[in-house]
């Protein structure tokens, strides 16, 4: 119940701003009030609803400001997870990234660009669990979802050189370097992260002074 109300506001199917009426999601999505009550308390918790006096729940409206931290808090924990992954992970997770890998490269080679985001998703939440973190995992899963919800990706100019960096942080996991993970994640995020602009108008209200996201990556 609450991944698919989440999954609704991430799409943006429920708007931000938008009244989450227990009795309106128990019929959309066939179920009681009570799966319902409990998921909208979740995801208060996780900052993707807001309760507001007189109107109830509502889908949250994240300002600039916090659109941007979200940026800097993946660019923090990304780097952590991948250092985590080459010191803990099984060779049943290096077993999926090198798969995974290998067919972000073929895909990106080919110029398939509507798999890439789902694989690319697939490669950074396996490392995450590499990790053997799960408070950690959980994290980076929540910030990449708001992330998702906030922004929106330019069109993609550097796949080919994306999945590279993901085929090389992938070998610093398998040689256990969690320095060279470490910094590689690191890299790759920030160059990654450079291809997001904030969705305008709905999605992000201004915060009190102005927020330049660009400059916040450099």
């Amino acid at each position: 119940m609450c991944q698919a109300i989440r999954d609704d506001i991430v799409s943006g199917a429920h708007p931000p701003g938008s009244r989450l009426t227990e009795e309106v999601l128990a019929r959309r999505y066939g179920v009681s009030r009570v799966p319902v009550r409990e998921a909208l308390r979740t995801l208060e918790s996780e900052g993707f609803v807001t309760t507001r006096r007189h109107a109830g729940a509502c889908v949250a409206e994240p300002s600039e400001q916090e659109a941007a931290d979200l940026l800097d808090i993946r660019g923090l924990l990304e780097p952590l997870g991948a250092a985590r992954a080459a010191q803990r992970r099984t060779e049943a997770h290096l077993k999926v990234l090198r798969g995974l890998v290998r067919l972000g490269q073929e895909r990106a080679r080919r110029g398939h660009l509507t798999d890439l985001r789902p694989l690319g998703d697939w490669f950074h939440e396996t490392l995450a669990q590499a990790s053997g973190s799960p408070s950690l995992a959980s994290l980076l899963t929540q910030v990449r979802r708001k992330i998702t919800w906030v922004y929106a990706a330019n069109p993609p100019g550097r796949q080919t050189e994306s999945w590279e960096e993901h085929g090389a942080i992938a070998d610093a996991v398998a040689r256990r370097d969690a320095d060279r993970a470490r910094a590689l994640m690191a890299a790759h995020t920030e160059r990654s992260l450079a291809a997001y602009r904030l969705r305008r108008p709905s999605h992000v209200r201004p915060s009190k002074q102005p927020v330049n996201t660009a400059s916040a990556r450099n």
